[in-house]
């Protein structure tokens, strides 16, 4: 099988690790750099040039998307699509879990566990957008932040409204949620693919960060999820419409709750804290889906 991987960078981990997954099953994988590639859109002809000469009989594309390129990406994979290319996660569940705001509504409108949340435009309504999450301490984060970057921890009702205003006067859209304190600073990364969880991990904080992203010097370990976060994190990935997804949940004192459902999860921790293969497991799931005639699920554009 012909695979393509979409990434900006070849000496990444996750990147390499798929490559060589898929070269070990005798597959032949091509990394590409999608913002790279040009499109000739044309009815009944659609076509991607890379490198001055079409991308042609592909079988199968792992999207890599980097979330600051995540409208030119998705043009990409979108016409994979039009192509008739299988792709690991389609365009459209891409941008759906990248939008946080349109994540949260749509895992709400699902019935999942959420932490409390607000959202409002003008700081006129900071007071009652402080409300909403029963008050601080509260978390403010920006819609466009990443691996931790623009997520405030408000102690304060006066600190939450400084914030707020200063994002704000900034034009930045933000979120304040509800802070789980009894999650103590450690969330769940639950790895799932085709509608199973295949590897989870626990990621703890460092001293006096709130945040757990390993890129924050969190410490990442193996553990065992109860049936309950399991089923949530699954139902989490299929209502963003991915088969492959990297689900963020906390414990707190009424269940799991999703604070992120990543579209291009990372595999060097949750490989390194439980020694799952995840990168082959990815490859089976193309192997299995690639060649099938079974329609896919859609997702409307």
């Amino acid at each position: 099988m012909k695979i393509v991987i979409l990434s900006q960078n070849s000496t990444l981990y996750s990147t390499k690790r798929l490559r060589e997954a898929g070269e070990k099953r005798g597959h032949q994988v091509r990394v590409i750099d999608h913002l790279r590639c040009y499109m000739s859109i044309t009815s009944y002809r659609p076509s991607i040039i890379y490198q001055g000469g079409p991308l042609t009989d592909v079988e199968a594309v792992i999207p890599r998307i980097g979330a600051s390129h995540t409208f030119y990406g998705t043009a990409v994979v979108r016409q994979f699509e039009m192509m008739g290319v299988f792709t690991a996660n389609e365009s459209q569940a891409i941008s759906r879990s990248r939008d946080k705001l349109r994540c949260l509504q749509i895992l709400a409108r699902e019935g999942i566990g959420l932490p409390v949340t607000g959202f409002a435009h003008s700081i006129k309504d900071i007071e009652g957008l402080i409300s909403i999450v029963n008050g601080a301490p509260l978390v403010i984060k920006l819609l466009e932040g990443t691996q931790g970057i623009g997520v405030v921890l408000a102690e304060t009702k006066p600190a939450a409204t400084s914030v707020i205003e200063a994002f704000r006067g900034l034009d930045a859209n933000i979120l304040v949620q509800e802070f789980i304190k009894e999650a103590q600073g450690a969330d769940l990364r639950c790895f799932v693919v085709n509608d199973k969880v295949i590897a989870s991990m626990k990621r703890q904080g460092a001293p006096g960060e709130f945040r757990s992203n390993v890129h924050r010097g969190g410490k990442a370990e193996k553990i065992k999820l109860t049936p309950e976060e399991r089923s949530t994190a699954v139902r989490a990935a299929k209502a963003m419409g991915l088969k492959i997804a990297g689900v963020d949940l906390l414990r707190s004192n009424h269940g799991p709750v999703v604070m992120e459902v990543n579209s291009s999860p990372g595999l060097e921790g949750i490989e390194g804290a439980t020694g799952v293969d995840v990168a082959g497991k990815i490859i089976e799931f193309l192997e299995k889906k690639a060649g099938s005639s079974a329609p896919r699920d859609r997702i409307p554009y």
